[in-house]
């Protein structure tokens, strides 16, 4: 431990001190993140297997969005109080337990249980969603989309690390499968615990920030730029929650593709949603945030026609690669604007209406992935995302409308 404390003052006390919160927060959501891709990859699984029938083999996944959305307003009014360093240190807690609470009810053949440990990981997903809040809050104004980039690319190693765990533990001598998967995911979110625990400190806010007055947030929402920065999210979560949620379930259970193509796959997918991070967000000054935001639309509708038809492996890779990459740009995109639309006194209130909004609409499109797959196969999943994608357009065109040839940075 002294160690620990030792290398923690270290960090504060050099050149990398205006970027700790950065480098603490990135290096922590390392190994929280893979929360989400352990889950992602066998959860479709593990529910084909447990599940009271194959229509309910996603319904882990989606309650995991559906625990997103509902800790979404919790997780940033306790921060509020409490400030960022105790919501973050419960959430993790909440990650600890709910990965051993998987382990239980997959060694015990609960579908119920692991409904709720799925749940779970989703309320700690929320309070992992405020890292990017707390990084740009933490530097100047014209430094977040490359900050906020740089925390994306925690995503990579997650893509590598999470999925390779639940594949390498999934088959564990003296346990039932896939439950060293989930025993592996509770020592990772316990390296994110203690990493929090030692190095994380709480960002101050300035005393002219403090004193901003607070608008009614029926003021707020009507802006062209956070309705905008809102839809773009939402349409990225949403779409890439449906066609991921539905991926590893059609290849491994349908088409049965082998669970390394699978893993494989999957991996390729979560890559492609943060690679794009080592420079989408020096794009974004270059070339300004809705160009950005008007690529993702462009490389989502990429995606369906990829992954149109009867798909062999690499259809589903290319669909999946592009899936993450369309993602990466609208929610970059979507995140930057955001941060732009709000006066600090405003920032907790207008971020859990963000992550409700994201995450309460994103779970509709996760629900909808097992009943489509089930009753339409892979083409009902892929028409499905279109009408999600139509709702950008409305929000594309007021905001060129009412700033005409202007990119906004």
């Amino acid at each position: 431990m002294l160690i620990f404390r030792r290398t923690a003052d270290l960090i504060y006390h050099v050149n990398l001190k205006p970027y700790r919160t950065l480098i603490v927060l990135g290096a922590a959501q390392s190994f929280g993140q893979t929360a989400a891709p352990i889950l992602v990859l066998l959860g479709g699984i593990v529910g084909a297997k447990i599940a009271p029938s194959l229509d309910w083999a996603t319904l882990p996944l989606a309650i995991m969005i559906i625990g997103i959305a509902s800790a979404a307003i919790p997780a940033s009014m306790l921060m509020a109080r409490f400030g960022r360093k105790a919501g973050f240190l419960a959430g993790s807690a909440i990650s600890v337990a709910a990965a051993l609470l998987a382990a239980w009810a997959v060694n015990s053949g609960s579908f119920y249980l692991f409904c709720l440990a799925s749940f779970m990981i989703g309320n700690y997903a929320a309070f992992l969603q405020q890292f990017r809040f707390a990084v740009a809050e933490s530097v100047p104004t014209l430094e977040v989309p490359k900050c906020l980039s740089m925390l994306m690319l925690a995503g990579i190693v997650a893509a590598l690390l999470g999925p390779d765990i639940g594949r390498r533990f999934s088959v564990v001598e003296g346990l039932p499968d896939y439950v060293g998967s989930f025993l592996g995911m509770a020592v990772l979110m316990s390296i994110s615990l203690l990493i929090l625990i030692v190095f994380y400190r709480n960002s101050e806010i300035s005393d002219d920030e403090k004193e901003e007055s607070a608008r009614p947030l029926t003021e707020i929402l009507k802006q062209p730029m956070l309705i905008l920065a809102i839809a773009s999210a939402v349409v990225g979560f949403s779409v890439m929650s449906l066609v991921m949620t539905a991926t590893p379930v059609s290849m491994h259970e349908m088409d049965h593709h082998s669970l390394d193509d699978t893993t494989w796959v999957v991996q390729s997918h979560i890559l492609a949603m943060y690679t794009p991070s080592l420079f989408s967000g020096f794009l974004i000054a270059w070339i300004g945030v809705m160009r950005i935001i008007q690529s993702g639309f462009a490389i989502m509708v990429a995606c369906v026609v990829v992954g149109w038809g009867q798909p062999q492996l690499m259809h589903y890779w290319g669909a999946m690669v592009l899936l993450g990459v369309g993602w990466n740009f609208l929610f970059l995109g979507g995140t930057t604007l955001l941060t732009q639309t709000y006066r600090s006194s405003e920032r907790f209130k207008v971020q859990a209406v963000n992550d409700f909004l994201v995450f309460g609409l994103q779970a509709v499109g996760s629900l909808g992935a097992g009943v489509l797959l089930a009753s339409f196969g892979w083409n009902g999943v892929m028409a499905f995302s279109l009408p999600w994608l139509v709702v950008l357009l409305p929000a594309l065109y007021v905001v060129n409308r009412k700033q005409p040839g202007q990119v906004v940075a």
